[in-house]
């Protein structure tokens, strides 16, 4: 038996302020709008830009990192799995939205007050800085931790 693939990378900008609020048992949960771009020439040699917006949500410590230190327009990086939900609107209709659930997360810009984060200077002036454990249960340390298998993302290098 085969087992299936369900992971996402992207790298782009929020759309707007982070959204963070708690569970009933605790646990915290941010939303975020995340746009990512592509640049293409169309047959009449004219450039034209899309943009695709990604709902994101992250949970426990990584969703308040994500809270305390993003904003809107922030560069980031998102590592995890597409996850549809259904539900029954007002008037009885099913419906169904996709998102990503965010494992892994990159801080690709910083706020000034970052820039002393980390050990050897980036493209940005910092090193980039990983946040692991999307899961409610999972646990990802503050500003400067890296994800679960001790990996960062060097923006100048994506990995694919």
């Amino acid at each position: 038996m085969s087992r299936g693939v369900n992971k996402v990378i992207l790298i782009g900008n929020l759309g707007q302020e982070p959204e963070l609020r708690y569970t009933g048992g605790g646990t915290a949960v941010c939303n975020m709008s995340l746009a990512t771009n592509e640049t293409y020439k169309n047959r009449d040699g004219e450039e034209v830009q899309n943009t695709e917006w990604h709902d994101v949500v992250a949970w426990g410590r990584m969703g308040e990192v994500c809270s305390e230190y993003l904003e809107k327009g922030s560069r980031v990086y998102f590592e995890g799995k597409l996850e549809t939900n259904e539900w029954e609107d007002g008037d009885g209709n099913t419906r169904y939205s996709t998102q990503v659930k965010a494992r892994n997360m990159t801080f690709l810009e910083g706020r000034e007050e970052q820039q002393d984060v980390g050990g050897e200077t980036g493209s940005h002036g910092r090193e980039p800085v990983g946040v692991g454990g999307a899961e409610p249960s999972g646990s990802a340390g503050p500003p400067g931790f890296k994800g679960d298998e001790g990996e960062t993302f060097d923006p100048d290098d994506p990995p694919f």
